[in-house]
């Protein structure tokens, strides 16, 4: 399982740290997926940080670019959005992963087959 920890360093940067059986390293920005915020990661409002945040994460904790590309929107609307915007916070992959599974689930169930 991996932690995330989102962090604001003393000049008021957000970057997020990445926690698993590997260490610790910092979460890439993902600007090859789509350019959003190449100026960083931010979180507590509905902006282009956020959105590149919520790319991020979902691709790291998935594994799966396609599935980030797809869901990063709502991700960031359910959850990075909700944030705490002046403090830090933590969220597994396993949290990602039961969000996943319960958007995709609602997004089944609204998708009428052809």
């Amino acid at each position: 399982m991996k932690v995330y920890h989102g962090i604001l360093t003393e000049s008021g940067t957000a970057k997020v740290i990445v926690i698993d059986s590997n260490g610790e390293r910092e979460l890439p920005l993902r600007l090859d997926l789509q350019s959003r915020s190449p100026a960083g990661f931010a979180w507590g409002y509905r902006g282009a940080g956020p959105k590149q945040l919520a790319l991020a994460l979902l691709a790291d904790a998935a594994g799966d670019d396609d599935l980030a590309l797809y869901h990063h929107q709502n991700f960031k609307w359910a959850v990075i959005a909700v944030l705490p915007p002046n403090r830090g916070w933590r969220i597994t992959s396993a949290d990602i992963f039961s969000w996943i599974a319960g958007n995709q689930k609602f997004i089944t169930g609204i998708i009428v087959p052809a």
